[in-house]
């Protein structure tokens, strides 16, 4: 019984420490993180001739893929024979939604 008590005294006299160590392997570890993510605050786009790679990169798909949608809604809605010339209306769709998509996410 003296022995359980005495192994209860020195857990709880060792906790603190323990404690204190977990803190200071904590700290040590954010202070790793941060000094390895200090290179993170700039954004990671890049400004060639006043266009931001790679933001443009994922507008331009997005827009691609947006314009095939609506191919897919005119098919579905039997409008597409309706839209003339084709050849200018789905790039000029795609070229909306990139340039909406980017004003609205990196703008």
């Amino acid at each position: 019984m003296k022995e359980e008590r005495k192994i209860e005294r020195r857990s709880a006299a060792a906790k603190p420490f323990a404690d204190q160590g977990n803190v200071t392997g904590m700290l040590a570890a954010m202070s790793g993180v941060l000094f390895f993510t200090v290179g993170c605050g700039h954004a990671p786009t890049f400004s060639i001739l006043g266009s931001f790679f790679p933001a443009w990169l994922f507008c331009i798909a997005a827009g691609i893929l947006l314009a095939a949608l609506c191919y897919g809604l005119f098919v579905r809605l039997q409008m597409a024979g309706e839209i003339r010339p084709a050849i200018l209306v789905y790039p000029c769709l795609a070229a909306f939604f990139a340039f909406t998509l980017w004003l609205m996410f990196f703008r």
